[in-house]
């Protein structure tokens, strides 16, 4: 393996800023970390940047139903997804957002070159309507049969049956998921990205770069099915970029969502004073990598290298696809307690359990994985704890108490050293190529191995015994040793455990070349126990919060998934306890464009409730009405408090919003029957 200083950019795909980091998403930004912490220890120089993608229609509408500005809301989102990341211990160099004057000065720049260069058209086309919401439906907002296979509620743009892409006129009995309705068809003038202009090119970097098996498979396909124009625009109302000389069209979120990528290194570049041009002009010589799920392979395999060469970018040197995650072999089920974000998963476990699992399971072919939460408990108990730190903690005690922390000058068994030693170009071939999980098989046979020689050895017998002194600081130090060189193979999957040795060991951070080194002779530091068994209790827990948390939809990585309502049951409507409420005092929040708080009297009982009413209401007008409030909704906390219930009103929207009033004379805190 070539072993010269390489200069590596790295993304993830951008999750969307409409819901919570989930444990499926995890999959993907555990993968591209444990890959670049591998890379850094390896010494290269290498990048990892994201960003959250901010723009589109669900954005907008979710923003409103909030009461925020999509300005506030991405905000808010964005602090959460930095926050469960680094709860993973998930080390970007930038994360940024795609609402950003780098990530709109490069849109503009790419779709001026592809404008110039002859590969964009205008073309009149019919789009789906919804007279009741009053709005162009995105693609991802209609729902139908696919009308490739048939296979029933699918979205718009693609199907998640067979990846076929097509026009949301081609789907089955369409339905808006916004509300329901069958949509109406109207013209609308938008702008199209040729890109079969592209095709000999897009087969020229296929067959120059080693793509997944799979990725050929698909991209042969979609060629040969032949490559269709691409819609890039969209209708105002829409939150976004304004297409430059197009009043009233915006970028398509899918547009500017990868072009997120690049502006998030620019920003990077423009804090370190790192080159942008060395790393992505078309004649670099860097790598160029994208991590990326399944269902968005047509996007990042098509029309990004696409838009990157007509707009004189590089390519990707690589674009690496994974599966799903499936847990306890179903979809995730909030109902079962499956669908896990990472914020809950946090509250009960370790985030290196996660980080060990998924790595023991992903290899570089793209299949689902299964989360199994017997075979979690056992596989973390088994093997990094029953394995990996039963190694230190057998021998380290000793070392302390009787040689005051001082190793051997020689090594009890240096052949077994210079077996783990061996396996370190192939432990890194299996890193660089993806497959963690064979490395986690070879690094645990290697465990297996240090600890038949500790079984072997038995320095506490060794200790019992007269004049054996140096015998059991050799081995006790072999035994170090051997852990040391584990925790080196280990440390881009377990970094805060590999911290934790690297203060045991009074060391440098660990890097991979520092496998060639011994340790005679050294002084570590006391051991202190470096993880705790998977506890039943624990996962049982965190099972029982994801069924009762009242969690947002996923944030997907095709930006314009928006949930549909899903019906409910006439038991389900009498769980919502509604409850007749006084206003007592109501004033604007500062840095709130639509949010007003009231204070509300509920029975003997006041309550703080944030609602979007600014627009409609003077908050002194407000004060000694009395409204219908949701009594039992859970609290939910605000960037300017916490809100105890929510209030009902109706109406179109802005000035429109009319409360429900009930007479002045009923009493506070009343049923609503």
């Amino acid at each position: 393996m070539n072993h010269d200083k390489r200069k590596i950019l790295v993304t993830s795909a951008l999750p969307y800023a409409n819901g919570p980091i989930h444990i499926g998403h995890l999959v993907e930004y555990l993968q591209t970390d444990i890959w670049v912490r591998f890379q850094k220890m390896r010494g290269h120089d290498c990048y990892y940047v994201c960003a959250d993608d901010a723009h589109g229609t669900p954005i907008m509408l979710k923003a409103e139903e909030a009461g925020v500005t999509p300005e506030e809301l991405i905000e808010r989102v964005g602090v959460e997804h930095q926050r469960d990341f680094s709860g993973f211990g998930i080390e970007f160099d930038n994360y940024y957002s795609t609402h950003s004057a780098e990530n709109r000065e490069i849109s503009e720049l790419i779709y001026g070159r592809l404008k110039d260069g002859g590969h964009i058209d205008h073309k009149i086309i019919t789009q789906a309507y919804d007279p009741v919401k009053n709005l162009f439906l995105p693609d991802r907002f209609i729902r139908g049969t696919c009308p490739h296979c048939a296979a029933p509620d699918q979205y718009g743009d693609s199907c998640e049956n067979c990846s076929r892409t097509y026009s949301p006129n081609d789907l089955v009995d369409p339905v808006s998921a916004l509300s329901g309705v069958t949509p109406e068809q109207r013209e609308s003038e938008h702008l199209f990205f040729k890109l079969a202009n592209f095709e000999d090119m897009l087969k020229t970097w296929l067959a120059d770069n080693d793509l997944q098996a799979g990725v050929v498979n698909k991209l042969n396909e979609w060629f040969d099915a032949g490559l269709h124009d691409w819609d890039i625009s969209r209708d105002a109302p829409y939150f976004g970029f304004e297409i430059p000389g197009e009043p009233g069209k915006y970028f398509y979120v899918w547009l500017d969502a990868p072009i997120g990528y690049l502006a998030s290194f620019k920003n990077l570049c423009n804090k370190t004073g790192l080159d942008f041009d060395e790393y992505c002009s078309p004649d670099s010589s860097a790598e160029l990598y994208h991590f990326i799920g399944k269902d968005i392979m047509y996007f990042h395999t098509l029309f990004w290298p696409a838009m990157l060469h007509g707009a004189q970018f590089r390519l990707p040197t690589n674009v690496f696809v994974h599966g799903f995650l499936t847990v306890n072999g179903q979809k995730m089920s909030k109902s079962r307690g499956t669908f896990v974000t990472a914020e809950t998963y946090l509250q009960h476990l370790n985030p290196e359990y996660l980080r060990y699992y998924f790595a023991a399971k992903i290899a570089p072919a793209i299949e689902d994985i299964d989360l199994n939460f017997d075979d979690f408990q056992q596989r973390v108990n088994s093997d990094l704890v029953g394995k990996l730190v039963n190694i230190a903690s057998r021998c380290a005690g000793f070392l302390t108490r009787r040689f005051d922390g001082v190793l051997s000058e020689v090594y009890d068994d240096p052949e077994l050293i210079a077996k783990l030693k061996a396996a370190a170009p192939a432990i890194a071939g299996h890193y660089e190529a993806r497959d963690f999980a064979r490395a986690m098989r070879e690094i645990m046979m290697l465990a297996d191995a240090a600890n038949q020689y500790i079984d072997r050895r038995k320095p506490w017998v060794l200790a019992k015994t007269d004049g054996s002194d140096d015998e059991v600081q050799q081995v006790c130090s072999t035994g170090i040793a051997l852990f040391r060189i584990l925790m080196i193979y280990l440390k881009p999957v377990l970094p805060e455990m590999a911290s934790a040795v690297e203060r045991f060991l009074n060391c440098a951070p660990l890097m991979w070349r520092d496998v060639e080194q011994d340790i005679n002779g050294r002084e570590i530091n006391p051991f202190k126990p470096l993880m705790r068994r998977v506890e039943a209790e624990k996962l049982e827990a965190m099972i029982n919060d994801s069924k009762s948390a009242e969690q947002s939809q996923p944030a997907p990585s095709t930006p314009d998934d928006e949930a549909i309502a899903s019906h409910i049951t006439i038991e389900d409507f009498a769980k919502i306890d509604l409850r007749i409420a006084k206003i007592i005092a109501a004033k604007s929040v500062e840095g709130a464009d639509k949010l007003l708080q009231l204070n509300v009297e509920v029975g003997d009982e006041r309550r703080t409730v944030f609602a979007g009413l600014k627009a409609a209401y003077d908050p002194s007008q407000l004060e000694g009405k009395h409204v219908v409030v949701v009594a039992n909704l859970k609290p939910r906390k605000m960037r300017f408090g916490v809100s105890e219930g929510m209030v009902l009103a109706a109406g179109p929207g802005g000035e429109d919003i009319f409360l429900l009033s009930p007479d002045a004379g009923a009493a506070s805190g009343m049923e609503v029957k």
